[in-house]
């Protein structure tokens, strides 16, 4: 007897207009700082997901490969240990590592929900579109917000596993990494558990590669902020104008990726009313990656009172799935 699909809900976490409007105020700040930022999660329009999906695919980007070896190590037994209900996710996946979890989760007969919560409807909608045509036994409800403020607001159903994968963490400078790792901690209760994805601290060769590919897929990803800029707050910016950077910072064991300015010019937002300028060579950064040790995994899980249960790593020791508690 055929299972029924039950259709993919969609619950509005931060409205559109909190979201157009917590982008106007980043910008406001990160442009007129000095240096100038902005956070990466406006990389991830529906081009920037697609570009991300990319990356993971070039021979460069270790990551995903090492990840998705740790996670077909682990992922069963971890499954049958916790049964969890719900498979809660920090950012959308819909790629292997989050089959994984899924398929351990339906063959041990353990829950059938799964609840990602992204910043971007579009790669919400694409990762509910790829596995609900795969998994007609999957109850999937996405949560459209920002991970590191939305957490405590997704429901629970059940037993839950926590997963952020991807080292995506390593986006976050320490104090914002503890303030999601608190989250998380009051987001779990007994009998929960977190799954994190970290990349460790490796060769600077190895590791700028991975930002740097040959194929310049990165560098289009980079570039995709300024996209969002365009079409969301009505700017003329002239992506051509900008160029590429990524290097690793060893001091503070993170990579760094920036747009560099080609010429002097002004950037104009009139929705705004904020004009920019840029001088030729300055630089734009658009989002930091750290790289960890165990140790410090272990000291910021402690910190956010999380008790690291145990950890993976890939066979050539270039990334690490970490297990904790609350």
């Amino acid at each position: 007897m055929a299972v029924p699909r039950t259709l993919p809900k969609m619950t509005q976490l931060s409205p559109q207009a909190d979201r157009l409007g917590q982008l106007a105020e980043d910008v406001r700040t990160g442009l007129r700082a000095t240096p100038k930022s902005l956070p990466p999660k406006y990389f991830y329009d529906a081009r920037g997901s697609e570009l991300f999906e990319e990356i993971t695919r070039l021979p460069e980007y270790y990551l995903t490969r090492a990840e998705s070896e740790i996670l077909e190590a682990v992922t069963d037994r971890l499954v049958d240990r916790l049964r969890p209900g719900e498979l809660v996710e920090l950012g959308s996946g819909s790629s292997r590592k989050t089959r994984l979890l899924l398929e351990a989760m339906h063959r041990h007969r353990s829950g059938h929900r799964y609840a990602p919560l992204d910043v971007s409807e579009d790669a919400l909608a694409g990762a509910a579109d790829a596995l609900s045509s795969s998994y007609p036994w999957l109850e999937f409800e996405g949560f459209v917000g920002d991970f590191t403020a939305d957490l405590p607001r997704v429901p629970r159903h059940g037993r839950r596993l926590l997963a952020f994968l991807g080292s995506t963490i390593g986006n976050l400078g320490p104090a914002d990494r503890a303030a999601l790792l608190g989250g998380v901690a009051g987001a779990l209760a007994t009998g929960d558990r977190f799954l994190l994805g970290v990349d460790l601290v490796k060769d600077r060769a190895v590791l700028e590669a991975a930002y740097d590919d040959d194929a310049g897929v990165t560098a289009e990803f980079n570039r995709n902020v300024l996209r969002v800029l365009n079409r969301e707050l009505r700017a003329g910016i002239p992506l051509e104008a900008f160029e590429h950077v990524a290097f690793y910072d060893a001091k503070r064991a993170r990579i760094e990726m920036r747009l560099r300015a080609r010429r002097a010019l002004t950037v104009r937002f009139p929705t705004l009313e904020l004009e920019v300028g840029f001088a030729a060579g300055e630089e734009l950064r658009t989002e930091i990656s750290c790289k960890f040790t165990r140790p410090l995994v272990k000291r910021e899980l402690a910190a956010a009172h999380l008790h690291l249960e145990s950890w993976h790593e890939d066979s050539a020791h270039r990334f690490a799935c970490a297990v904790a508690r609350a």
